[in-house]
């Protein structure tokens, strides 16, 4: 075996080791209830920090939001959040402007902050649509076959 086989053999072990995937820089928004003190802001601050892969940590107390940004799985990081025996949940809060309905009684909430509404899955799907569809093609002027009450 001289260099050539070496080289075979390096080339053929870098070909089988397996190459890890690296995380996405991505932003995680969390509610946390109860942040009352500078004490409570500086433990969560701490624990989430501790996280591996977490760049930063911005606590906000007046809306009770925590946001970590960093190369972070994001249940990960609600299940740390979770040690610190406050209720956490993924921030529900969206802008009013992106809810078609914001009047309903899901999305409303007086807790939410200013311009903010909670937010709610698509009611309407596929087949919904399409058999409203043939609903409004059956009684259509344009079809001869409709009813001849209209």
């Amino acid at each position: 075996m001289g260099v050539e086989g070496s080289m075979e053999y390096i080339s053929e072990f870098l070909k089988k080791r397996k190459r890890k995937k690296k995380k996405q820089m991505q932003t995680v928004a969390l509610r946390v209830a109860c942040i009352d003190c500078e004490g409570c802001e500086r433990k969560i601050k701490h624990i989430l920090s501790g996280v591996k892969g977490v760049k930063s940590v911005d606590v906000d107390v007046k809306l009770q939001k925590v946001t970590v940004m960093g190369y972070v799985d994001p249940k990960k990081v609600l299940e740390v959040a979770k040690s610190t025996r406050k209720k956490v949940e993924l921030w529900p809060y969206v802008p009013y402007t992106m809810v078609a309905n914001t009047y309903i009684s899901e999305a409303y909430d007086k807790k939410a902050p200013p311009n903010m509404v909670r937010k709610i899955p698509h009611t309407a799907s596929v087949n919904e649509t399409t058999v409203d569809d043939s609903y409004t093609i059956m009684f259509s002027d344009e079809n001869p076959n409709s009813c001849f009450v209209m």
